[in-house]
């Protein structure tokens, strides 16, 4: 089996089979899907061990730590030393370490292929610091990288007869396999993939099958390792949703109205974080320690003045979407709104100079929007979190797909209810989003063009996950 590229759109190049199904009939592509399916179990069980240790991590640092130096419980200061030290970490980590330390979440969610093995230790390293310490980021970033360059490199063993672009797809299905049992879904996982990539036709099927098949093994192993350990899957979910009511014209209207409101909050949190991201690059380790000391001041303010812990505004707000939809009555509108302002500021802080994805981030300060908003007339809270999430979503990551499955899949059969609300919010959001974006599509400080989503995928035509377009050899 071998594998060539495609021109735009999935047009078959000259020389190439007429039909863009042969490669299925190929023993090669049967090959590659074996290995794919036993590379997805390994892969996902490292990928298990990384999340499990950052929730393992987040409480020794936040909890045991301050106990075992004598406080009586965690100082309110404790944020802001905790920052700075991660700061040094991952500064240290970008400049010394093989691999950058991964992908700069700045510059939004890009599949750009599977690193070498000796990058994988700084970025795991970057990423640990990151999340562990508290920085406003996700785990899907370095979870893609972290699947992706083991699954090329298990291939490479395994799979002595695949040519180098045939282990590029493994590795590209090893990401997506990593990703989607973070996500909760291999559906989900597939659009995400399909978006950033920008797949399209039959190679849309040849290149999705692989990761599927992984996805679907590692959703299997989450499951079973968080049964086994008793830890959870570490997926994102929520629980207890009440029913949501059929949609009215009132929240159609406020659909528009979120829609805009998180087109102009994601483009001023993108600029924010780029316009950062331009003077840290310059002094990578004391910018990065700034950066730390920023984020921790902004968790100090909030916990002062809402009396909350500033663990509720640290982190990526995974585990805190449950919490805050179904305790919103615990959150004043004052209190909301300091969170989504200390959140918003934590979150361009960290896209400028630590590692990890956008992703989680996004969601929660959508969805604390949208919270906000259902105390006004008109709105309820189910579709109102349902929009704000998928609306942020979008205007940040500009994947419309995604953000409309994340939105609908999160709240179960509510979701199903509400979709017409959330396509109608993140297809405003989109719009006006790219509309604030400027006409040359050339952010500075060398970041993708905001009109392709996540950076997009190479010129030249290369997929996602460093995997072209498959074809019969």
């Amino acid at each position: 089996m071998s594998v060539g590229s495609t021109g735009p759109a999935g047009e078959t190049p000259a020389g190439a089979p007429k039909d863009p199904y042969a490669l299925v009939r190929t023993r090669g592509y049967l090959k590659l899907l074996l290995v794919a399916a036993v590379v997805g179990f390994p892969v996902c069980a490292v990928a298990f061990g990384f999340l499990a240790l950052v929730h393992e991590l987040e409480p020794l640092i936040y909890t045991d730590l301050p106990r075992a130096l004598g406080f009586a419980r965690t100082p309110l200061w404790w944020p802001v030393p905790m920052l700075v030290v991660a700061g040094l970490l991952v500064g240290l980590a970008i400049r010394h370490l093989p691999g950058n330390g991964g992908h700069e979440p700045a510059d939004g969610l890009a599949l750009s292929g599977a690193p070498p093995l000796s990058a994988l230790p700084g970025i795991v390293f970057a990423a640990l610091a990151s999340l562990s310490f508290g920085a406003v980021l996700g785990p899907e970033a370095p979870l893609i990288a972290l699947g992706g360059g083991l699954a090329a490199g298990a291939a490479r063993l395994l799979g002595r007869g695949l040519n180098a672009q045939s282990v590029a797809a493994v590795g590209a299905a090893g990401s997506f396999a990593a990703v989607s049992a973070l996500l909760g879904s291999p559906l989900l996982g597939a659009f995400l993939l399909m978006e950033v990539a920008g797949l399209g036709g039959p190679m849309l099927g040849m290149l999705l099958v692989p990761g599927l098949l992984a996805a679907g093994i590692g959703a299997l192993v989450f499951t079973g390792l968080g049964d086994w350990t008793g830890l959870g899957t570490y997926s994102l979910a929520l629980h207890d949703v009440p029913r949501a009511a059929q949609p009215t014209v009132p929240e159609f209207g406020w659909a528009l109205v979120i829609g805009v409101a998180a087109a102009f909050a994601a483009t001023g949190v993108r600029r924010l974080s780029l316009f950062l991201k331009g003077r840290v690059v310059r002094h990578r380790v004391p910018a990065t320690m700034l950066m730390g000391l920023v984020v921790g001041a902004l968790a100090v303010v909030f916990a002062a003045a809402t009396g909350k812990p500033a663990t509720e505004m640290l982190y990526s707000g995974q585990s805190a979407l449950g919490s805050l939809f179904q305790d919103s009555a615990g959150y004043s509108v004052a209190a909301l709104l300091l969170l989504i302002v200390c959140k918003g500021l934590a979150y361009c802080a960290s896209l400028s100079a630590f590692r990890g994805g956008p992703i989680f981030p996004a969601l929660f300060l959508g969805a604390a929007g949208g919270v906000v908003l259902a105390h006004l007339p008109g709105l309820s809270l189910t579709p109102a979190f349902a929009m704000g999430v998928g609306a942020m979503c979008v205007a940040m990551l500009r994947l419309p797909m995604t953000s409309v499955l994340l939105a609908t899949l999160l709240l179960g059969k509510s979701g199903l209810t509400v979709m017409p609300l959330v396509i109608v919010a993140v297809v405003v959001a989109y719009v006006v989003a790219l509309r604030l974006t400027p006409a040359d599509g050339a952010p500075a400080d060398g970041a993708p063009a905001d009109g392709a989503p996540g950076g997009g995928a190479p010129a030249d035509g290369t997929p996602a996950g460093g995997a072209p377009a498959p074809h019969a050899a």
